[in-house]
């Protein structure tokens, strides 16, 4: 059985750095944008089971990224995990028109986004196992 995809969108690259290597160490398999236009492309590419992405990215916003997402038939599926800054109010109404699942506000930590998409993917990871916490 094939690892589960995960998209990882962040204009900084020491995010998708640090969370890409704990979701990697977790045995996903994990690709990255830096921005949402480049996350779109990729979706629409390689299919992932989980899509984490930074609100806030150059060309195209997480939101809008969500929204076009949605809208394309091999993506309309796919669950996102919103990263925000701290503070930052969402449109309840926006949201509920996209996928978003969970919203993570930033500053977080990579074990926190490895749990919520655990819980979004729905399949036991190496990081369900007890040993993978300490990380």
């Amino acid at each position: 059985m094939a690892s589960p995809m995960i998209l990882l969108a962040d204009d900084e690259a020491h995010i998708t750095c640090v969370v890409g290597q704990k979701l990697r160490t977790a045995g996903f398999e994990v690709t990255t944008a830096r921005d949402g236009e480049e996350a779109f492309e990729l979706a629409c590419k390689v299919r992932p089971a989980v899509i984490v992405t930074d609100l806030q990215m150059p060309r195209l916003s997480g939101l809008e990224l969500a929204l076009r997402l949605k809208r394309t038939p091999q993506t309309a599926q796919t669950p996102l995990l919103m990263l925000t800054a701290r503070g930052y109010i969402m449109d309840q109404d926006a949201i509920k028109q996209t996928n978003i699942r969970q919203i993570l506000a930033k500053p977080f930590s990579a074990r926190d986004v490895l749990r919520l998409v655990v819980e979004l993917v729905g399949v036991p990871t190496v990081a369900a196992a007890p040993s993978a916490e300490a990380a």
